[in-house]
């Protein structure tokens, strides 16, 4: 096992990440993940979003944003190889970190019902599952 190194995600690392998530479970891809879109997400939302590598291959992502008001955490992302290592735990603490240093105190997160490993996770992390809401999405 080499060292991991987590920093900030930029746009040059858009390939790696893209084929990180396409072949991670449980993470819904959309055209608001189109390399334009990532670029713009990244720009209005400097400093949330990190990546882990280990040597030159990346092996974990984050996508982290926030309204002004409420953070939301997009995809976080382990490649299957490295998991249960605390790579996970790491850059989600690294968002929620940077989104306290910004005075946004409160995040949200998306998971597929269906997705159980991810309900798990964020379970033992401390996330409480909201029962009260429903999600309501239109494109426009």
């Amino acid at each position: 096992m080499g060292k991991n190194t987590f920093r900030e995600m930029t746009i040059n690392d858009y390939e790696r990440i893209l084929s990180l998530w396409q072949r991670t479970s449980g993470i819904g891809l959309s055209d608001a993940d189109s390399r334009d879109g990532i670029q713009t997400f990244l720009k209005r939302n400097s400093g949330l979003s990190f990546i882990c590598e280990q040597g030159k291959q990346l092996i974990g992502t984050i996508l982290c944003g926030h309204d002004g008001r409420r953070g939301y955490i997009y995809h976080l992302a382990v490649d299957e190889k490295y998991r249960k290592q605390g790579i996970g735990n790491i850059l989600t603490q690294k968002s929620l970190d940077a989104l306290h240093q910004i005075s946004i105190a409160k995040c949200h997160l998306f998971v597929y019902r269906d997705n159980k490993v991810a309900e798990l996770f964020y379970n033992r992390m401390g996330w409480q599952k909201r029962t009260t809401l429903d999600i309501f999405s239109k494109d426009v």
